[in-house]
């Protein structure tokens, strides 16, 4: 799961959610946004349940990730409708939320 949200500084927050049990162990985002560097944006346990981070990257940019667990194990994104898969990434193109319409 994926959130997005404004950031005070104004960039965009984009915050990195799995389930606890998938995949098992400690699992980090690696991505453009850390130079694919694995441990530098590692998912901690929330209150819950879930395992999350965030990272803060400018508004309009692609940002391309995967999620690198215990022992080597890739996983992709799969539940946010606007993540594309491009080869073994995921990559999504970070906008502002769309606010409602007011009547």
């Amino acid at each position: 799961m994926l959130r997005i949200d404004r950031d005070n500084t104004g960039g965009l927050r984009l915050t990195f959610v799995l389930r606890p049990d998938t995949p098992r162990g400690r699992v980090s985002v690696v991505g453009d946004f850390n130079d694919w560097r694995p441990g530098q944006h590692e998912l901690r346990p929330r209150s819950n349940g879930t395992r999350s981070v965030a990272v803060i990257v400018p508004e309009g940019t692609d940002v391309r990730f995967r999620y690198l667990g215990e022992d080597g194990h890739w996983c992709n994104e799969t539940e946010h409708p606007d993540v594309r898969q491009i080869g073994e990434d995921s990559v999504i193109r970070v906008a502002a939320p769309r606010r409602p319409r007011e009547a």
